[in-house]
């Protein structure tokens, strides 16, 4: 066990015990003063480079970080990635959009050619191109957030996705699995990343891995049905431009429909195979429930299949058993479902451990429990349970500042899990502020979006 004395105390060291069987083993009092020492580490850095961490910093009156306290002030609102005007996006004003996408960034961006760019996919190529990689948020709540990040993030997401699933599912990476992607996701860096990460590691090398088969979601398709379905609420919508959405819309549903039979199909004639099932749970209760109607169940499918579920229930209404349906459907023991806790904003996941249904928080990423306006700790301590507005901080970002304020409520629990590792958690009664009140208003926003508007 690794002794209070020798834990390192700078950001790389922190980082690095990733690769440690002891990482979710340390106790967030034996942690605190490394942590403070590699996020002051960060913040000398960042002062100089991100421009929004630069006015936080002003305001506060801030030149070191010596408390969580102090790091509280500053933390940017998760709607600070979404602090461009939404004209520019509509004008297609690319210059615009870089500059503001500059403010929020630890690298400039540099010379971008802007010419002959057709829409936001266009633009994002060409970030891409300079070593920006940009995710985007699903933007279910309004505008898309629009997140930086350079290949140092990429492969950190992708090294950190394998070993947090192996971690919690128990799953080795043994390269002997057909990956089976079960539902459509938006084709950001992120994402590309992980899933492809995900088949190395775990999928045979020559194996006929299965792509959920629909169109792929780009960034710009997603924006554009943000945008039409607010100037539908808004009743500005044009009616063909009303028209144009309905069809693009059932010709989606008619492709998701295809897609679940022909998932199904695949994994029917594949039966004998180990899978690693990727995707959400209601994208895969009705491929389980196609299963069932061609008259297969569990006893049909090889003994070792794993289940890897992102995110909640995204909004679907699903009967109360469906969990129970699908493992049932797949033959899905209890130690092989893993489900992991994580957001765009940051690069690092918290797998939920088997025994106690808890989500384990890694050393390099350091919570803060908020009051509901995001503006001071609930507790100054380090022990017991603590509820309210998520926070963190990663220490593993790169190309943009790793303190966050979500729009989560959360419990943070500094006592020992039941399944013995000693790390800080979260219990897994996860839920979202604007769900729970209607609305979400972090009191910070404002100053946010009043810099933005001055550049």
């Amino acid at each position: 066990m690794r002794s209070a004395h020798s834990i390192p105390g700078n950001a790389k060291d922190l980082c690095d015990l990733s690769e440690s069987a002891d990482r979710f083993n340390l106790p967030s009092t034996e942690l605190s003063n490394a942590q403070l020492v590699a996020v002051d580490e960060r913040f000398q850095a960042a002062k100089k480079d991100i421009k929004l961490v630069r006015l936080r910093a002003e305001e506060a009156g801030l030149e070191r970080i010596r408390s969580f306290d102090d790091l509280v002030q500053l933390l940017l609102p998760h709607t600070a990635y979404k602090s461009y005007p939404e004209n520019w996006l509509l004008q297609g004003r690319w210059s615009h959009l870089t500059k503001w996408l500059e403010t929020v960034s630890t690298y400039p961006i540099g010379a971008i050619e802007y010419d002959g760019i057709s829409g936001i996919d266009e633009w994002l190529a060409r970030l891409e191109k300079a070593g920006h990689f940009i995710s985007c948020s699903s933007g279910t709540t309004g505008k898309s957030a629009m997140l930086n990040a350079t290949q140092r993030d990429m492969d950190w997401a992708a090294c950190d996705v394998v070993n947090v699933f192996s971690w919690g599912s128990r799953v080795k990476p043994l390269q002997d699995r057909l990956v089976v992607n079960c539902v459509g996701v938006a084709d950001v860096p992120k994402n590309i990343a992980t899933r492809a990460a995900l088949k190395a590691a775990f999928g045979q090398p020559e194996g006929r891995h299965w792509q959920y088969p629909v169109p792929p979601i780009t960034v710009g398709s997603l924006t554009n049905t943000i945008l039409l379905r607010k100037a539908i609420a808004d009743g500005v919508a044009m009616p063909e431009e009303i028209a144009e959405f309905q069809r693009i819309a059932a010709e989606r549903q008619q492709a998701n429909d295809s897609a679940v039979e022909a998932t199904a199909e695949f994994l029917i004639a594949n039966r004998d195979q180990k899978f690693l099932l990727i995707g959400f749970w209601a994208g895969f209760y009705p491929i389980a429930k196609a299963i069932r109607e061609m008259g297969y169940s569990a006893q049909d499918f090889h003994a070792d299949n794993a289940l890897y579920v992102g995110g909640g229930l995204k909004g679907a209404q699903l009967p109360n058993d469906f969990e129970v349906f699908i493992y049932e459907t797949l033959n899905i023991r209890p130690e092989r479902y893993f489900q992991m806790y994580s957001m765009q904003e940051i690069n690092s996941g918290m797998p939920k451990c088997q025994e106690g249904g808890r989500y384990h928080i890694p050393p390099w990423l350091i919570p803060l429990v908020l009051n509901e306006s995001g503006d001071a700790l609930m507790s100054a301590s380090i022990s017991g349970e603590i509820e309210g507005r998520a926070a963190f901080f990663d220490l593993s970002l790169d190309g943009r500042w790793g303190g966050v304020i979500s729009g989560d409520k959360i419990t943070v629990d500094y006592a020992p899990c039941p399944c013995g590792q000693r790390g800080a958690t979260i219990h897994n009664n996860i839920s979202r502020y604007i769900e729970l009140k209607g609305d979400d208003k972090i009191g910070c926003s404002g100053t946010i979006d009043a810099y933005v508007r001055s550049i």
